[in-house]
């Protein structure tokens, strides 16, 4: 009798332990992030099973494969970047918590219900069309205005598209136009962009909201035939420099300069980047999947990481994750820790006139020499604009490798 007693209370207590840990119902999930102005940014996540969801936004689907359980909470890594989703199970249908990005201090309350698709809810059937390409202004009438290009596909009410400037994207954005009022999100473990505007038949009046820590209005009009400044004339050597030479660690600790053996006689790409930059995501995905379509030995790659960690260590293993992540063949090497800035960035490499954008790469012909500099990246969510970057980076790889010849 004791014997049973014994089983079944050890059976009680293993079923208690057992039951404490939650997991996420399977299915569709719409998320919140609370950003400023008592606005909400929307996204949907997919739970496929107990350790695997994927992230939507527009065509992009962000695969994750870091979800981890303690009893009635839930952290969700997103992929490559450091920032995580921690939440308690409120119940099957009901997540509370908040995005964190620990090495900037940010914390973004976040709530997830189940079984909702939309991302943003219509309260009318009625809509303008923004379909086209707007001349569109941030912060305009200050010192710090910047221009950037619009650039929308408008079907029924959905929207998808993005903002190009002179130094990248916004990435995949996804949303509706609501009566007179256009609402865009995205959320990639990085960033989390809300644009909420006002629109006419020409114009575009709004704010953008990055996470809950920064907000800056934005004005448009329809131009067709609008363009950004070059991206191959944005940022170039100074008088007096005609090479350029840096000096920096990599994992190991050993000190890579464009005179070690590696790069030399070989066409090098210096990729000024950072493991937190969607961009330079982008970037080194293409890069990465050039690398393995056209291998050449006399072809070399090398990325220069500006990284906010907070220390060496920390940098470094971002920079790990990444090229774990991502399978990158070539070296990254820690150029800056402790901050982004490009000011700072500039100073490291006193050769450029200025460091516009992260990413931007510096092509170098066999001979050393400097050929272009190219600030920022045409990412997947530019379309042809992707597609045209693609075809003249290979043609211009091909005529530096045919110098070489």
């Amino acid at each position: 009798m004791r014997y049973i007693l014994l089983l079944c209370s050890l059976f009680m207590v293993f079923s208690c332990s057992k039951n404490t840990t939650k997991t996420l119902q399977k299915g569709q999930w719409r998320a919140t992030l609370a950003v400023q102005d008592s606005l909400f940014l929307p996204f949907i996540f997919e739970v496929k099973n107990d350790s695997v969801l994927s992230i939507f936004n527009a065509d992009e689907v962000i695969a994750v494969d870091e979800v981890f359980y303690k009893n009635d909470s839930v952290i969700i890594q997103t992929p490559v970047f450091e920032g995580y989703i921690k939440a308690k199970i409120e119940s099957d249908s009901t997540l509370l918590g908040h995005y964190i990005k620990p090495q900037l201090d940010r914390v973004v309350p976040f709530k997830a219900k189940y079984g909702n698709a939309d991302r943003f809810e219509a309260k009318t059937v009625d809509a303008f069309n923004v379909t086209g390409q707007w001349e569109t202004t941030f912060s305009p009438d200050t010192d710090k205005a910047s221009k950037a290009k619009g650039i929308f596909t408008q079907q029924g009410q959905k929207v998808t598209g993005t903002f190009r400037t002179t130094t990248g994207d916004y990435r995949f954005l996804e949303g509706i136009v609501d009566g007179s009022t256009l609402k865009l999100s995205t959320f990639d473990g990085a960033h989390a962009y809300l644009f909420t505007a006002e629109v006419t038949d020409s114009t575009l009046s709004g704010m953008f909201y990055s996470g809950n820590h920064f907000k800056e209005p934005f004005v448009a009009k329809r131009n067709e035939t609008f363009q950004l400044a070059d991206a191959d004339t944005l940022t170039f050597l100074k008088p007096g420099y005609d090479k350029l030479s840096f000096a920096f660690p990599d994992e190991h600790g050993n000190i890579i300069s464009l005179n070690d053996e590696q790069f030399k006689n070989k066409v090098v790409i210096v990729q000024l980047m950072g493991t937190w930059c969607p961009n330079c995501l982008d970037e080194t995905k293409y890069f990465v999947e050039y690398l393995k379509t056209h291998p050449n030995q006399n072809l070399a790659f090398v990325g220069l990481a500006f990284e906010y960690a907070k220390t060496d260590e920390q940098a470094f293993k971002s920079i790990s994750r990444l090229k774990e992540r991502l399978g990158i063949p070539y070296p990254i090497l820690l150029a800056q820790t402790g901050s982004t800035s490009k000011k700072t960035a500039q100073e490291k490499l006193p050769m450029l006139n200025h460091v516009l954008s992260y990413p931007t790469a510096i092509y170098i012909d066999a001979s050393g020499n400097v050929r272009k500099i190219h600030t920022g990246f045409n990412g997947p969510a530019t379309g042809e604009m992707y597609t045209e970057y693609k075809r003249e980076f290979e043609s211009f790889i091909s005529e530096l490798l045919a110098e070489k010849n």
